[in-house]
This record gives C-alpha cells, structure tokens and sequence, in this order.
C-alpha cells in the first residue's frame, strides 16, 4: 500500500472512531474538518508546509470526500525525474550544465534538461511547470544571465513554493556570479531586474515574487563556481554526492511491515506539537517513553520516515543499550557521524577528540537524529549532547522506558505511548492472525478474547497473532488457555510458550540470532548460519519472521525486540546457570575471557559463536 493510500486509510478510519464517539452525520463532519484545519493550519485546498503536513492532509482528505467537497489533490506518488535543472542556456548550456547534465545521467539519476524529454508539439510551460512539480530536487544555475530571462524566473519562482515543505530540495550553484549579487538584486542581476521593470511588461506583484524568489534560493546553502576552473569536476562531484545522498534515503517503514500504521495517527498530531515549538530557531530535543512492547521503535521509524527528507543531516541509531554495550559509545558516534556525513570511512582515534570533533563538523547542519532505547545519561551526553552539537532547526527524538532519564537531561518535552484501545489492537491482531484487517466470523469471539487478554500490549498481539495464524479453531483454544496462564505483559513468558512450538531447527537459529547475531545483515547472516550449523537456515529465518521474533529493516539487517532477545539469552544462560563454560553459545565479553582463561570450554559450545561474539566488541 502507498504511503498515500495508507494514510488515507487511517484518516477514514479517525473519522469513523469520532463517528463511533457520537459525531455522526453531514454536520459532525463538518465539526471534524474544523479540528483538522485548526490542527492542520490549512484550509479546504490549501496546501500546507509543516513536518507533518502530509499526514494532517490525508486525514483532511478523507473526511472532505466523505462530505462531498471539492478536494484538490495533492500528489505524493513516485518523482518522475530526481533532479529539475534550471539555468540560462546562453551562459552554461554547452559548458558547466552540459557536465553537471551528464555526469547525473551517467549515475542513473533521472534528471530533467531544457526541453529535451518533452515531447513536441505539447505547450512548454504547462510541460515545463509539471516537470518542476514531479522533480524531487530543483539545481538552480545562477549564472551572469539568468535574471534577464523571465522564463528563468518563472521557472525559480515555481521552484521555490514547491519545495516549502513538501519533501524537496532546492540547490543553488552560482556560475561566475557573487551570490549577494543574487540575495540582494546587485551587478548583473540588479541591471536585470532594474530592466524588466522598465520595460513595463511586467506588474509590480511579479516583480516582487521573482525578488523574493532570488533572496530565498541565495539564501539557501550551495555552491559558488569560477566556470572553466580546474576545480569545476570537485563541485561537480560534491552536488552529485549531495544529490545521491537525497534520493537514496529510504524510509524506515517496511521495518515494522504491515502494522506500521496502527495506532498512530492521535499520537502523530502530539509529536507535530512538540516538534514544532521553534521550528527553526534551535534544536529541539523530544522523548518518546513506555513500557516495554508498546511500540516506541515503531513509532519513533514513523515519525523518521516522514519527515527525513527535510534535513541536510539524518541518523537513526537503533538499540543504543545493546549496542554501547557491545560495541561500545566509540563505534556509536563513529556511526552518528557516518550516517549524518554519508561517510563510512570515520574512524576516531583519541576519544578526547571525538566530541569536539562531533561538534565542528555538525553545528551548521540540519540534523534528524533518533535515539532508539536509551537507558542511561552517559549514552544520551555520548550521543547528542545537549542540543548544542547541531544547526538550528535540528531536531533529537529519544525514545526510553525510563521518563526520569529525560528530565535529569533537560529533555522536558516528552511523549509518552500507551497501549492500543480495543479497537486498534483487535486491527493489529487480525493483521497478524489473518493477514487481514478483519477478523473471520468464525474465529471472531476468541479474537475478541485475546485482544482483552492482551491489554493493547503491541508486541504480546504481534506475537500471539502470529503464533495462530493459520490453526484451526481447536489449535487456537488451546494455545490461548496457555497464553491465558501468563500475565499479558509477561512477555518473556509468553515468549517461552511460543518458542516451545517451534521446530528444533528454528529454535536453534532463533537462539542464534537472539545471542550473537542480532543486527547483523540477513544475506550475511545466511552465509554464517548455514557454514556453522550445515543446513540452510532460509526456512528458519521465513518461520521467524512470519511469527514475529525478528524483522528484517530497510537495510537488510536483521532486527529482534529486545525483550524477545532478552529471553532468547535467558533459556540459554538456563542451560548451565552456574558455569558460563557448559552452555551452548557465549556472547558476554567477560563471560568469554572468563571461559578462556578458566579452560572450561565445554563441548556444548559453538566456537562459531564465540569468535563473532569477539569480532563484536
């Protein structure tokens, strides 16, 4: 399902829970439209920039089509190209253009020249508008001429109000011309402009937007070039990279799979708040906090996944405990400012530097950073700081269990998750049980059963939910008898009943991953699971992921709760509590240097397991 059609979906699915609430009929409606412009700050056809202005707009939609107003529809479908070049074809048309044209096609980036891909015979302006809006990023060549065309104006005009907001990037590369030239109308430009209204061919009120048009791109950050110069292929180099860094990003949402969405759309409107308290005037610092299993992960992917596009500078840090406990805060921050920079390549060598550092390459950019389970004020001073590390405008999402953590750092902007309503748990259970969002007939009165039992508790739904996919109606009472024995946010005890009814093979590699290779890319796993164990452990892996234990996210790697691990660790430590020698797989650092320099290795053990555990740390 598109991103469109899902939130539109769940705007219908608001609208009727208002309705259900007592709002019913043509002039409830009206009332609901009334929340949603004041929430939304749009009005009927208006389209709005704000963070989340997306997600307000479908909801808006799908509650105006409902009463049979006009809609004007708004398009968040697939760009038909990745880049609109705008420039003055008598300035760099055969030069600086020309390469910048074709060192993008040769990347594979579907970029929009002149006339070249219109078809003839089709008017060029409403051609050429329709280009600017299906683009994803606008490249505007400021160049000694550009101002004495009006079509180029045009063309920068209408730039600049599609990229407020929407999503889109506007880059500005100034070709043998001073960018204060073009911020404030001065030299060429200034003869340009001084021109056009001489000539009385245009009114003031265009006039004025092309002024503006000019001071909002020069204002933007961008690229100032001597054309001809032996650096002319480093600038190149650098926007291509800028540019691929856009188009590449992929949003975390097939992450959490096909529950993505429930649940979330009140929860959406109170992060747009606090986010944006001071949109653009300093960073701001939000948490996400709540018990365990309710979907803090999956909503801090959410928020990522819609509004990343709008920063220069974006990093998702997923299971910080685990992982400073692993592989310590050093490799942590090495990652933040990989991610942030795009540069794989960072590598710190004195850890008295590295926050320093930190702060110079970071404090002029727009950052997006989400800090995913953070337990302690060392991870959150080690991975953000207190604000200050990154440009205004920057935004810092921490999601907890521990609410105490964010006031003792100041972070007194937070939100906290509860569990599912009735309504939105049943929903996500029968995406689980079904694979679809209603229920059997049938099987109606022990879902309803189950949802109760689970108390909206995401995870004990995902969980159960995929456990009964597919069993008869026996096989299900039987299974929720046992469930019914274990508090429904007992989740590692529910974990156990569940795990028991897997094959051997699958709860051998589930022990696998839970111990040593959480977080490790699938295809790589593959190899490793299948060169120690000597079976193919595909099957295992389908199994798994069908029934819940693990996920496998945008970048292929494979990801499991860390309850769920949690456990997985606990039925193997309960194989020999007393000796860390006489259990079957080592992952703990000092109970490896424990084994090794004691000599109880027993044979229990996979060597396997203990050398990546050491790759690990």
């Amino acid at each position: 399902m598109s991103s469109a059609r899902a939130w539109r979906r769940q705007g219908n699915v608001w609208a009727r829970r208002r309705s259900d609430d007592g709002l019913e009929g043509k002039g409830q409606n009206q009332d609901i439209l009334r929340v949603l412009e004041e929430e939304s700050g749009m009005r009927r056809g208006e389209k709005k920039g704000s963070i989340f202005g997306d997600h307000l707009q479908f909801l808006w939609m799908s509650v105006a089509e409902q009463e049979g107003d006009d809609v004007v529809p708004y398009s968040t479908g697939k760009w038909a190209y990745d880049v609109f070049l705008s420039f003055r074809g008598v300035d760099t048309r055969k030069w600086f253009t020309s390469d910048l044209y074709h060192s993008l096609k040769t990347r594979g980036i579907r970029t929009f020249f002149d006339d070249d891909e219109l078809s003839g015979g089709k008017e060029i302006k409403p051609s050429l508008l329709r280009a600017i809006e299906e683009s994803m990023i606008g490249i505007v060549v400021f160049s000694p001429n550009y101002a004495s065309s009006s079509y180029c104006l045009d063309e920068l005009v209408h730039i600049m109000d599609c990229c407020k907001g929407h999503d889109r990037l506007v880059l500005p590369v100034f070709v043998d011309v001073d960018p204060a030239h073009v911020r404030h109308q001065l030299g060429s430009y200034g003869e340009a402009m001084a021109k056009h209204e001489q000539q009385h061919r245009v009114d003031h009120a265009k006039l004025e937007q092309w002024r503006q048009a000019l001071a909002d791109a020069a204002n933007l950050s961008g690229w100032a070039i001597q054309q001809g110069s032996k650096s002319e292929y480093m600038f190149v180099r650098k926007i291509i990279g800028v540019v691929s860094r856009k188009i590449n990003r992929t949003p975390l949402h097939n992450i959490a799979g096909p529950n993505f969405l429930v649940g979330l759309d009140d929860q959406m409107y109170k992060i747009n708040t606090l986010l944006e308290l001071e949109p653009d005037q300093k960073t701001i610092m939000v948490g996400i906090w709540g018990h365990g299993g309710v979907g803090k992960t999956t909503f801090a992917q959410a928020v990522y996944s819609w509004i990343s596009d709008q920063f220069e500078g974006i990093c998702f840090l997923a299971d910080v405990t685990q992982k400073s406990r692993d592989l310590g805060l050093v490799r942590l921050q090495e990652k933040l400012l990989s991610d942030i920079l795009d540069d794989k390549n960072i590598k710190f060598t004195d850890a008295s530097q590295i926050i320093p550092i930190l702060k110079r390459r970071l404090h002029r950019m727009k950052v997006l950073l989400i800090l995913d389970d953070v337990s302690s004020t060392e991870q959150l001073e080690s991975l953000a700081g207190d604000g200050d590390w990154f440009g205004s405008g920057s935004k810092v999402i921490i999601t907890t269990r521990d609410r105490r953590l964010l006031d003792s750092q100041g972070v007194h902007s937070s939100l906290r998750l509860d569990a599912l309503n009735f309504n939105q748990a049943l929903h996500l259970f029968c995406l689980k049980a079904f694979e679809d969002s209603d229920a059997d007939p049938d099987y109606m009165k022990l879902s309803k059963r189950i949802v109760n039992y689970s108390l909206g508790i995401p995870l004990t739904l995902e969980l159960v939910g995929s456990n009964l996919f597919g069993k008869s109606i026996s096989e299900w009472k039987s299974l929720l008898d046992n469930c019914e024995r274990y508090a429904p946010d007992d989740i590692p005890g529910l974990l156990i009943f569940c795990f028991q009814n897997l094959d051997d093979d699958v709860k051998t590699i589930f022990l696998d991953i839970a111990c040593c290779f959480n977080g490790y890319k699938l295809d790589h796993l593959a190899d490793l699971l299948l060169s120690g164990r000597g079976f193919s452990p595909k099957y295992a892996l389908q199994v798994l992921i069908s029934k819940s234990f693990i996920k496998v996210d945008d970048d292929g790697e494979v990801r499991m709760h860390d309850l769920v691990q949690e456990m997985g660790r606990r039925i193997v430590y309960a194989e020999s509590p007393a000796d860390p020698g006489n259990i079957s797989r080592l992952w703990a650092y000092e109970d490896i240097l424990h084994v090794l320099r004691n000599n109880t290795l027993s044979t229990n053990l996979d060597v396997d397991t203990i050398s990546t555990s050491l790759d690990a740390n």
